[in-house]
């Protein structure tokens, strides 16, 4: 696969120090998630409503980021643009309305078993992924850690309820048997265009929009910091590239880095900017994914706009050059 070199001056870098917090198993199966009503909602703890919820959100591009069943700010926010979209009332709430409203836009089923193949487990992968950039530099391709966390990205999940939904499984042996979300619902004809694309800094969201302004798709994201903001105003889709390497330029003057020259980072979806970038008219900025998912929407980002790999190249499939993307408050 052909890579594409991303260098920066200074506005991207790697994420804060948000941190979400690690699940507690509760007993799930697939039956109990797909016939889920809002009687299934637990209040602490995973939650089968929750992940009925936040998968059909996933399919409706609503994206909960990473789906978990635990109701957090990004499913809330997910809720609100769906909600705004639909006429409802914008509360972020999971009530009958809702709920009905949800489970009219597909009857599929939200959960399906899957068979793990041999391109799930093959890798190459790699064993640990260094904390340092320098010793990131230091590898030939920044893959994944394992067919679990493959697994977790090809289904949009975390990797804690990936393993609650199949106890006692083993994830690196092809021919098994596992519970997966079902995010993979074909669509017929070509994928829609975006024209313009709405970052809301105070809402934690990338909302995509078609020529006429009608919503496409709505992101969590993870936008800029105190110590380096987010831009304001306007600008344009340069270009994209995916499978991206990165560099690092000691201007960036990040911590915990010593470096005294520029280095590389090799491409991998555990690269510090992911599987894709979607370059915009700033200096060293733009929109791209990133290898902890579970973070985003809830840490900061050094200035650029963080996505999970899946929404970024879900988005870089619709978007083209030339696209605005307007940063609002």
């Amino acid at each position: 696969m052909k890579t594409v070199t991303v260098a920066f001056l200074g506005a991207c870098g790697l994420a804060g120090l948000g941190l979400m917090g690690s699940a507690q198993a509760q007993t799930l199966t697939l039956e109990a998630v797909n016939t889920a009503n809002l009687a299934a909602k637990a209040e602490k703890g995973l939650s089968p409503a929750i992940v009925k919820a936040q998968v059909l959100l996933d399919r409706a591009r609503f994206s909960p980021g990473a789906i978990d069943g635990r109701d957090g700010e990004n499913v809330q926010n997910a809720i609100k643009a769906f909600e705004a979209a639909r006429g409802l009332k914008v509360d972020g709430k999971l009530d009958e309305e809702l709920w009905g409203k949800l489970n009219e836009t597909s009857a599929d089923p939200v959960l399906i078993a899957y068979t793990i193949g041999e391109d799930d487990v093959k890798g190459p992968f790699v064993d640990k992924i260094p904390d340092k950039l320098e010793d990131q530099a230091k590898l030939d391709r920044l893959g994944y850690a394992g067919a679990e966390e493959l697994l977790s990205e090809k289904f949009h999940m975390d990797s804690d309820l990936l393993k609650a939904l199949n106890p006692g499984k083993e994830f690196d042996r092809a021919g098994t048997s596992i519970v997966v979300a079902n995010v993979d619902v074909e669509s017929s004809g070509e994928p829609e265009k975006v024209a313009r694309i709405e970052v809301v800094k105070g809402e934690h969201v990338l909302r995509a929009l078609a020529e006429d302004g009608s919503l496409i798709a709505v992101y969590p994201a993870s936008i800029g910091s105190e110590e380096k903001p987010a831009p304001s105003g306007t600008h344009k889709v340069k270009g994209i590239a995916r499978n991206p390497t990165y560099t690092y330029n000691p201007e960036y003057a990040f911590k915990g880095v010593s470096a005294k020259e520029k280095f590389v980072v090799k491409p991998g979806p555990n690269n510090p900017v992911g599987s894709v970038w979607i370059d915009l008219s700033i200096d060293s900025f733009g929109i791209h994914g990133t290898p902890e998912p579970d973070k985003v929407g809830k840490a900061y980002s050094q200035g650029c706009v963080r996505l999970t790999n899946w929404d970024v190249a879900e988005l870089a499939k619709m978007v083209r050059k030339g696209a605005e993307v307007t940063f609002r408050d």
